[in-house]
Formats: C-alpha cells, sequence, structure tokens
C-alpha cells in the first residue's frame, strides 16, 4: 500500500485547520492509502514558509502521495513561490492528489503510462487552480481596499472611535501584498493582530 501523507491549512487561529481531517482520512481508506502523518497547521498560504508544510516535505519520500482537500489549501502563493513549491514537491518525487480534483486520483495507483499522461495533466490543471486561489486572494483583498474608500465617500467613520484611518489603509495595502503573515502586518503598521483581522473580516463579508 501507498502512503499518503494529509496536509490541512486554514488561515488564522479562530478557523479549524483539521476541518477536513476526516474527509481526506476516508479518501485515503477508499483508494487504499496508508496515512502516514498529518500536517495541520494555522498560517496565510500566502505564506511559502510554513513548518508543517516543511515537515511534511522533510519526512515524505519518493513516491509517497502528498494529500490535500483543495489546492487553495497548499497554495495561495505568488507565481514564483508556487513554481518553487511544485519543483520542490516534484524533485522528491511526491504524487499530489488533491480530493476536489477527480482526475488526480488516478494518481493514487495508476504508475504505467497512463499515470504519466494524467500526471502532466493534472499539472496543468494544478497550476491553474493555484493561479486562480492566488486572484481570489488578490481580489478578496482589493475588496477591503474598496470598502473602506466607499466608506469614506459616504462619510462614514471607518473603524470607529479611536482607529487610526491611515493606519487602516496601511493594513489594507499590506493585505494586499499577500505575502506576509497577519503578525507580521500587525507589526508593520503598527495595529495589534486583533485589528487586522477585523479588517479582513469587515471588508470580506
Amino acid at each position: 500500500m501507498s502512503e499518503a501523507h494529509l496536509y490541512l491549512r486554514a488561515s488564522t487561529k479562530d478557523q479549524d485547520a483539521e476541518r477536513a481531517k476526516q474527509l481526506l482520512l476516508d479518501f485515503a481508506h477508499h483508494n487504499n492509502l496508508t496515512v502516514a502523518g498529518i500536517y495541520a497547521e494555522n498560517i496565510s498560504g500566502t505564506k511559502l514558509d510554513r513548518p508543517e508544510l516543511s515537515r511534511l516535505l522533510g519526512t515524505a519520500t519518493p513516491g509517497d502521495v502528498l494529500l490535500v482537500e483543495s489546492v487553495d489549501r497548499l497554495s495561495r502563493l505568488s507565481q514564483e513561490n508556487w513554481s518553487h513549491l511544485k519543483g520542490v514537491i516534484e524533485a522528491k518525487r511526491l504524487r499530489l492528489v488533491v480530493a476536489d480534483l477527480p482526475t488526480s486520483h488516478m494518481l493514487v495507483n495508476d504508475k504505467g503510462i497512463t499515470g504519466q499522461v494524467m500526471q502532466v495533466i493534472n499539472s496543468m490543471l494544478i497550476d491553474l487552480m493555484a493561479t486562480m486561489a492566488r486572484l481570489d486572494q488578490e481580489k478578496r483583498v482589493e475588496r477591503i481596499k474598496q470598502g473602506l474608500e466607499n466608506k469614506r465617500a459616504r462619510g462614514e467613520k471607518v473603524g470607529g472611535k479611536g482607529r487610526d484611518q491611515k493606519k487602516w489603509d496601511k493594513v489594507a495595502d499590506l493585505l494586499k501584498r499577500g505575502s506576509l503573515t497577519m503578525d507580521e502586518i500587525a507589526k508593520l503598521a503598527g495595529v495589534g493582530v486583533a485589528t487586522v483581522y477585523r479588517i479582513k473580516r469587515e471588508f470580506l463579508s
């Protein structure tokens, strides 16, 4: 039986990184995969340096399966960082299987010509989905900034009494970069981490 390494990720600490754990365990069971490890962490998908993902990549051996729920759980990375991560996965000769991408399921067992063809097809599909995940992240952050601007245009207070508008704008700009953690944004903007999350939640609804 092939060994599978389950990777689970959520963006913020108030989200459940292990939400999809049972789904992936069921997938592994139905596909005769032995679960070699479960790696869960709360960290932005725009960040390349992730402790649990690094641990998985350091532990997995050639031929193992890297199993994720969806591509956006693995990556909301910039094109450059996604190319780097994908290169590491390929160099390790891991089979990237995505639960909500049925064509990738063939990589679990088929290692012949069909498997090689499907690997090429899935590589292109996963690249496309990784790009879409990144663009979705950028769009969500842009909505934050637009929401702030629209409130100001209507003469409404943004953030309420006691909040520094310049800092709120800076947070929105830093979020748009997509490469910083919430902690890093808070430090650069001179606000609390809770404020960063509040801005993100308020204008992504």
